[in-house]
């Protein structure tokens, strides 16, 4: 245990020291902010707005106040999921490093099981996306209290931090076997910077779900980061989007629900949380086992 703690810690260490590699890890998160400052947030502000005239009886200032509040919430939870994928493929950089410097032949040559030292990037990756991810938390909600948000209250911290856990998990066992496959530093940068463009889309941050044709959502369903953002969404939007929509058909607030992918359907099915949560766990679990599956291939092949 110690030897394996001590290789997770040196990951770490490396990752941190790398700024490059911190700064852009966090480059989707970026993109997402400037977006929504400059170009989507005011047309998602607008959307609720049209909504809002139908049907409540508010002043338009109170409901602009919290039209901006929910489209705030909405998008900080988008950022904390993207930024769990952009963290790990970061972090898996010192891994590719290591394979191309020769360091990891060394390191396999010490007295340490292949298992334990591929479990050492593992954990060292979930572990700096798990602690990047609750600092942006962290962040987000001092941010959005200042701008007029409540804070978060004790259950739904409980909540976010398991989700934060869940999600780090499905991507640091995600990116493993992708980084195992990557030959070159040059290819996994190229890789990352893939990622990095479209999983603010595949995550429905950029443009929602709800905007897009049935094979497009439907291709965004067959990957992890839409269920983890919806999540993300459901937890930090619950308390705006019922204030925002005071007095509002539940058929509509539903519709709006589904549109900005705070909650998902598979076949005319709306997911319960607790399917959501299922889904990223077996996700997690399934990458997780493809990637043991390919370090024995190639342990095996020499």
């Amino acid at each position: 245990m110690e030897q394996f703690m001590t290789l997770a810690g040196r990951n770490i260490k490396i990752y941190m020291r790398d700024k490059g590699a911190v700064f852009f890890s966090f480059l989707s998160a970026v993109i997402v902010i400037c977006l929504m400052v400059f170009f989507l947030g005011d047309m998602n502000v607008d959307e609720i707005l049209d909504v809002l005239k139908l049907f409540s009886g508010k002043e338009d200032s109170v409901n602009e106040a919290n039209a901006k509040l929910l489209v705030l919430s909405w998008t900080c939870a988008g950022i904390i999921s993207i930024n769990a994928v952009t963290v790990s493929l970061a972090v898996y950089s010192g891994m590719i490093r290591d394979r191309v410097s020769g360091k990891l032949n060394a390191i396999y040559t010490a007295p340490v099981g292949r298992l334990r030292i591929s479990l050492g990037y593992i954990v060292s990756a979930w572990a700096v996306s798990v602690l990047m991810c609750m600092l942006t938390l962290a962040i987000m909600e001092v941010y959005g209290v200042f701008h007029g948000l409540a804070v978060y209250a004790p259950a739904d911290h409980i909540k976010l931090t398991a989700l934060i856990m869940l999600n780090s998990f499905v991507y640091a066992s995600l990116m493993y076997p992708l980084a195992l496959a990557a030959k070159t530093e040059g290819a996994w940068s190229g890789f990352g910077t893939v990622v990095g463009t479209l999983v603010g889309f595949l995550g429905g941050i950029y443009i929602p779900i709800g905007t897009l044709s049935e094979g497009i959502a439907g291709v965004m369903k067959c990957t992890p980061v839409i269920y983890g953002t919806a999540l993300f969404r459901s937890i930090m939007t619950q308390s705006v989007v019922e204030e925002t929509f005071a007095g509002v058909p539940e058929a509509v607030v539903e519709e709006y629900r589904k549109a900005m992918g705070i909650s998902l359907t598979i076949s005319d099915y709306t997911l319960s949380p607790q399917d959501e949560w299922l889904i990223l766990f077996g996700c997690g679990v399934i990458f997780l086992a493809a990637g043991m599956g390919m370090l024995r291939s190639k342990h095996a092949c020499g």
